[in-house]
């Protein structure tokens, strides 16, 4: 479903992010063009500068190395006529020079391309290249601003006659700078263009991906999604398509038995080394696949659910089903017991009608006797029981059993040798233990030509070690570790609940005391599982 802001008018930038997203990618385009060509042109018209004034001082050095122009220097007057003024005019046009002035020792000029101004003063001061230097610079002189290179004129015999001054107009260096102006404004222009057209296809892109919004709507919606994801009462974990964390809410992080403060650091975490290897991981990264799939992570029953996402990856949802299977688990024990209570009832008829009769016929004796042999089975079982098992938890619990595994066909019975104290440390962990496992034994003896189910319970220091066996069918070697996965059953699901989940939390409820499960078989065929619970008793 399109999320449809709604649209307000306002003055300044546009509210469409893909707009201003557009109009900020422009104006940073321009910007930098402009930047750049004007970084580009201070240092071109710097090397334009230099290059002028060196080309005015090679001239006036080749000038100077003239010999001939020293002597004539000499010998001749400052007039419009003689041989230095005809060999600077000379220079001047095989060059293109603005002009070469040759001066004396006393700044008189000797040539100049205004011949009305031999014989007059330079304007400008020659005293560092009469004293045998060479000079370059940009100065205003008579003819204007120039570019000008001065060197000392030197006699044969290394005395110092005069100067060479010449001078190249500064004219011609902003018109070559001008010049490139064009040229640099066309690339820039291209530049400029280019950039423009990238801007546009980027905001067209943006705009497909956030579905037109404005950044208000933008905000809007990631501080509602927050709100919602950290309030809702169930799990929501988000993976890329490389099965790394992107979140992990607080009802997620609560059931994966994740603190928060860890939760806040998961981002970008592989998901295996997050949960570990198990069918959590499995589920969640779409190992194994299906809806409202079952999974045990540490004490909690989990119904996890995966969507993928449009960019491979996926968001996966969790529900805490431990409440509703424990309430499964006691409506299959009710049931169990109704049933049996069922049973009992039509056979507490038969024994009434039986004494009943025994009483009309007169035979008092063998009534007292009926009834004394009746009491005495059920109260023979209750008193075997807690007289091995001093815990009143577990003792009720296999009081109930052996009620049900009679009436089902199957003796339950406790081993011999079997004794446990009433000093556990979690009754309540190691009923649910011996419940599921009973439960599984009565099951698979149930179909047996002999049918029988054992509890051996007994401890070794504080250690309680609880073996049941049954006379059903076995469990192939090959898939004793097998049996202990969520999910796995040889039983047909019921209507209100899953199959596959009582040995998985066997084995976790195990796990989690520090104990283990084995199973295993008997002598005769049968299976045995056998449950180590170390720290077990107080």
């Amino acid at each position: 479903m399109r999320f449809l802001p709604l649209r307000t008018r306002r003055l300044g930038l546009p509210r469409r992010a893909v707009s201003q997203i557009l109009l900020t990618q422009l104006a940073i385009a321009a910007g930098v063009l402009l930047l750049a060509t004007g970084l580009f042109l201070a240092p071109l018209s710097h090397q334009l500068d230099d290059q002028a004034m060196r080309r005015a001082l090679a001239i006036a050095q080749s000038a100077a190395a003239d010999p001939n122009l020293a002597a004539d220097l000499l010998r001749s007057g400052p007039t419009a006529d003689s041989p230095v003024q005809a060999a600077a005019e000379r220079i001047r046009s095989a060059t293109g020079a603005e002009y070469v002035v040759v001066l004396d020792l006393n700044g008189i000029r000797r040539s100049h391309p205004s011949p009305d101004r031999i014989g007059l003063p330079v304007s400008t001061d020659p005293s560092d290249a009469l004293a045998g230097h060479e000079v370059m610079e940009i100065d205003q002189g008579t003819l204007g601003r120039s570019a000008r290179g001065k060197v000392p004129l030197v006699a044969a015999d290394g005395e110092i006659v005069g100067a060479v001054s010449v001078g190249i107009a500064y004219d011609s260096v902003r018109d070559r700078l001008v010049g490139a102006i064009p040229g640099l404004l066309a690339y820039a222009g291209g530049a400029l263009a280019a950039g423009a057209l990238a801007a546009y296809l980027l905001s067209r892109r943006i705009q497909r991906q956030t579905r037109d919004l404005a950044f208000s709507d933008i905000a809007a919606l990631l501080a509602e999604r927050e709100a919602m994801l950290h309030s809702i009462r169930e799990g929501v974990i988000a993976l890329d398509p490389d099965d790394r964390v992107r979140l992990v809410n607080d009802e997620a992080a609560r059931l994966l038995g994740l603190t928060q403060d860890r939760a806040d650091t998961l981002a970008g975490r592989p998901l295996d080394e997050v949960l570990g290897a198990g069918r959590t991981s499995d589920v969640l990264a779409g190992r194994v696949t299906g809806r409202d799939l079952l999974t045990v992570q540490g004490p909690r029953v989990l119904v996890a659910n995966r969507m993928p996402t449009a960019d491979g990856g996926a968001v996966a949802t969790l529900r805490d089903r431990t409440e509703l299977e424990h309430l499964s688990r006691e409506l299959d024990s009710t049931k169990g017991l109704i049933d049996a209570l069922r049973a009992q009832d039509h056979e507490h008829a038969n024994r009434l009608h039986t004494l009943l009769g025994l009483l009309e016929l007169g035979l008092h004796e063998e009534a007292v006797a009926f009834v004394t042999e009746v009491v005495g089975v059920h109260r023979t079982t209750a008193e075997q029981v807690t007289e091995k098992v001093h815990d009143p938890l577990l003792a009720a619990l296999l009081v109930g059993k052996a009620t049900v595994a009679a009436e089902r066909g199957v003796p339950l019975r406790l081993a011999p040798d079997s004794l446990l104290p009433d000093r556990l440390v979690d009754p309540g962990g190691l009923v649910t233990i011996l419940g599921n496992l009973v439960d599984n034994a009565l099951d698979a003896a149930a179909g047996s030509a002999a049918p029988l189910v054992e509890v051996d319970i007994r401890t070794e220091g504080r250690t309680a070690v609880l073996r049941v066996r049954d006379s059903g069918p076995g469990i192939p070697a090959g898939r004793r570790e097998e049996i202990f996965t969520e999910g796995w059953s040889t039983k047909q699901p019921r209507a209100h609940r899953e199959r596959g989940l009582g040995l998985a939390l066997v084995r976790r409820l195990a796990e989690r005391q520090g104990g283990s499960v084995r199973a295993g078989g008997t002598e005769d065929g049968g299976a045995e599982f056998s449950v180590v619970l170390p720290e077990a008793l107080r």
